[in-house]
């Protein structure tokens, strides 16, 4: 059976939700998915004070665990056009993994959001692909198969590098069900590769 990580830091609950709605696509195509997330790099004074979502029930990854899988999909907001810090300070622990070439030929993808329509989602994913290259990884995206990022009826999130959602500036919206279709199509598509390189 395919396995697959679904890898996140979600400071609001945005990236969460997307999480879940990744690992319910790739379960969909009968991987064994597992949530995770990556440490909190802000003190729980100044989380509480920012009114980070605090209840996040997926168990903290290490950089080891990531060698388990077949597949890993990150997902983290965007920080002024890149990925949150904490996803980055985890992925600059994989040295380890690197040097041993323990991701090599894995499968890696990337889902964010933002604030706003243009807030940086693409070159937030794009600027994550590196990594995985580094690591020997094969990357996957979100493909136009999925027919939700053709729309131009609502304000949404989404693009052939990955899916995404747009938070509002005070984080108020929560990812709409085109947002969390895209997240599904993207896990499922993520779980059927990731078996076609396995065999």
């Amino acid at each position: 059976m395919t396995k697959v990580l679904v890898l996140y830091h979600s400071t609001y609950g945005h990236i969460e939700t997307m999480a879940y709605a990744v690992a319910e696509g790739a379960k969909s195509e009968g991987a064994d998915v597992t949530v995770m997330r990556v440490p909190e790099l802000v003190s729980d004074e100044v989380a509480k004070a920012s009114h980070y979502k605090m209840d996040q029930a997926a168990p903290i990854a290490t950089p080891a665990d990531l060698e388990a899988y077949d597949a890993i999909i990150v997902g983290a907001g965007t920080r002024f056009g890149t990925v949150a810090s904490q996803m980055r300070n985890f992925w600059d622990q994989t040295g380890g993994q690197w040097f041993t070439g323990k991701l090599i030929g894995k499968l890696g993808s990337v889902f964010t959001s933002s604030a706003t329509q243009h807030g940086g989602q693409e070159s937030t994913i794009l600027s994550f692909i590196p990594t995985f290259l580094h690591h020997g990884m094969v990357v996957a995206g979100l493909p136009y198969s999925f027919q939700g990022q053709m729309g131009t009826e609502e304000v949404m999130g989404n693009s052939p590098y990955g899916a995404s959602t747009i938070t509002n500036g005070d984080g108020s919206r929560m990812p709409s069900e085109i947002e969390l279709a895209g997240a599904r199509f993207q896990g499922a598509h993520v779980a059927k590769l990731a078996a076609k390189l396995a065999s």
